[in-house]
């Protein structure tokens, strides 16, 4: 299943969660325009993480946003955020009036093209609200992204492109896990601006 629905208000997955995608959050040159600055001024850091207790750094590269300079750990490696700037303000403002809901963190992840991706995994951290909406927003190269059933291991994919909106609740992280696959066909860079209700604690 590949962008077969492009209703933002319909539910993607068949069962036991749910996430809508709306391709028209930002229009292109808003989309292009934000892209753009957020490349050139974001002071972007490889991603770090602990797997079976060897530190790994990634090709990948990211940079976490809130409304304190509270600590976020995820995959065993501690994290500050920094403050929000005024593009990033604007986004989340943008995000939720169309989702109604706050946010008061953002992961935001740089993708140099589709040589660079991220495994199967579920947004589910301790310092992530349980059951709050992760809302993405996409800018650049245009990407799929793949939802796995924890349990039947049913997959949905969805292309995700520039300005789009893709938005994961309810139950999503306890039953689905996601990737972003790896692919040879993509030589452009991608931006996704995961914003998040989190438990901050500075």
């Amino acid at each position: 299943m590949l962008d077969l629905f492009t209703d933002k208000d319909t539910n993607w997955l068949p069962y036991d969660g749910e996430v809508y995608y709306q391709p028209d959050a930002l229009t292109r040159a808003s989309a292009d325009r934000y892209f753009q600055r957020l490349m050139e001024l974001t002071p972007w850091k490889p991603d770090e993480a602990i797997i079976y207790g060897k530190h790994v750094v990634t090709a990948r590269k990211t940079a976490w946003y809130a409304d304190q300079r509270a600590t976020y750990t995820y995959s065993g490696v501690a994290r500050q955020a920094l403050l929000w700037n005024d593009d990033l303000r604007d986004l989340k403002e943008r995000v939720e009036k169309l989702t109604g809901e706050s946010f008061n963190g953002c992961l935001l992840n740089l993708y140099h093209n589709g040589g660079e991706g991220i495994g199967w995994h579920a947004d589910d951290e301790s310092a992530l609200r349980s059951g709050a909406m992760i809302a993405s927003l996409s800018l650049g190269a245009a990407r799929k992204f793949v939802f796995k059933h924890r349990r039947s291991g049913e997959k949905v994919s969805i292309l995700l492109e520039p300005g789009s909106l893709l938005r994961m609740q309810g139950e999503t992280q306890q039953h689905w896990l996601h990737t972003l696959p790896k692919t040879v066909r993509v030589r452009e860079p991608r931006i996704n601006l995961t914003f998040r209700q989190m438990n901050l604690f500075a």
